[in-house]
């Protein structure tokens, strides 16, 4: 007698701070693109011109929702092309004043490997238990002598907590020292402050596709490219461009810039719900980051007693897809240099992150498969 296997749980993906899923709008523009912009966009022919006109139109999309110029705005391969490029490009041009990248302690891995690769001297600004900028050191940092560029992400990937943008520009602006802020997580949710001379974000964490990175130089920052020379006006980074994905990515930001208060206010609700049950259900907890000064859609908490990869997996098993360890080296769960930083917990925890698909039942089931799942892990362990 053959038996029927029974299905497992329908999985709740929790890790928008990653990758969110594709926009329906995305897919529909780049369906569109991919039949009307095959074409090389800097050639003369007809087809060419339409495929001009399409990426003029995304850049001007993009640029109007970040409030830029579009002249302003270039399109990379990927976020962490961008950032590398920001940095790269941004200490290049500043030879003349300096070589020293002062930056915050809680910057995304890939602004970290480009100050590495560029050989720059670092100077390496702290944060407090919730994640917020020490502005104070950021001060000292930014008027030494010999500064050539700062950088300051806009909200931590991992803890939620927004950053003093405004303040820091204006610390940098008195200084003489131009500003990179990595948006990646701001961009669709939030607004980002001014003051800023470089800017960089990434479609896949707004729902647009991946392979889609966004460069904003400003019109007063001397940005020298780090790539040999490319003869193309409209790029400022090497190679052809995506044409659909471009275009998928700039018709989902407009879409998720319209929607944003209303879905920041919603999933806001959930993540505070989060931040509240998750102490009350599970013992032995550390919600990280500031609960008040954070984005709309993400939470991190930490688990005593309990190893991150074990808890990942158990989540899976049980439907959950969440980040755990650091959430840029999480294939290989290395502890979050993020989290230490802060001075809070770096083994054991749990970075939850919603989009605009995610439901309040998502989040009452993750609340009451929760706390089985950390006792099975710690029993197994003999706690």
């Amino acid at each position: 007698m053959s038996s029927t296997a029974q299905p497992g749980p329908s999985t709740a993906y929790l890790d928008a701070a990653s990758a969110v899923p594709l926009h329906p709008v995305a897919k529909q523009a780049m369906m569109a693109a991919l039949a009307d912009g095959w074409a090389d966009p800097g050639k003369l022919y007809s087809q060419s011109r339409r495929a001009r006109q399409l990426v003029e139109a995304a850049r001007a999309t993009v640029a109007e929702c970040l409030s830029v110029r579009r002249e302003e705005l270039f399109f990379t391969s990927s976020g962490t092309t961008a950032a590398h490029a920001a940095v790269l490009g941004g200490l290049a041009g500043r030879r003349r004043a300096g070589a020293t990248f002062v930056h915050s302690a809680i910057e995304h891995s890939a602004v970290l490997h480009a100050a590495t690769a560029a050989g720059a001297p670092v100077t390496s600004v702290g944060v407090s238990m919730k994640g917020r900028l020490d502005l104070g050191a950021w001060e000292a940092a930014v008027t030494a002598p010999g500064v050539a560029l700062a950088a300051l992400i806009s909200a931590s990937h991992e803890a939620g907590t927004v950053q003093p943008v405004s303040a820091a520009a204006e610390i940098c602006a008195e200084a003489g020292v131009p500003l990179y802020v990595d948006a990646a997580q701001s961009i669709g949710r939030m607004g980002v402050p001014p003051g800023w001379s470089l800017l960089t974000a990434s479609a896949r964490k707004w729902g647009g596709p991946s392979g889609v990175g966004v460069l904003v130089i400003r019109k007063s920052m001397r940005w020298v490219s780090p790539y040999p020379e490319d003869e193309r006006s409209y790029a400022r980074t090497p190679g052809a461009i995506d044409l659909p994905a471009i275009v998928g990515a700039a018709a989902a930001l407009r879409a998720v810039t319209t929607d944003a208060a209303a879905e920041a206010k919603r999933q806001s609700a959930l993540v505070d719900r989060i931040r509240t049950e998750v102490p009350r259900l599970v013992p032995d907890v550390e919600v990280v980051g500031d609960p008040v000064e954070r984005l709309p859609h993400l939470v991190t908490f930490s688990c005593l007693y309990v190893d991150g990869e074990a808890l990942l997996h158990a989540l899976d098993r049980r439907g959950f897809a969440v980040s755990s360890g650091s959430s840029c080296t999480s294939s290989t769960l290395r502890p979050s240099h993020v989290l230490e930083a802060m001075g809070v917990l770096s083994h054991g925890n749990v970075r939850v992150s919603l989009h605009r698909d995610t439901t309040s039942e998502d989040v009452d089931r993750f609340l009451a498969e929760l706390p089985g799942i950390v006792a099975g892990l710690r029993a197994e362990t003999g706690l």
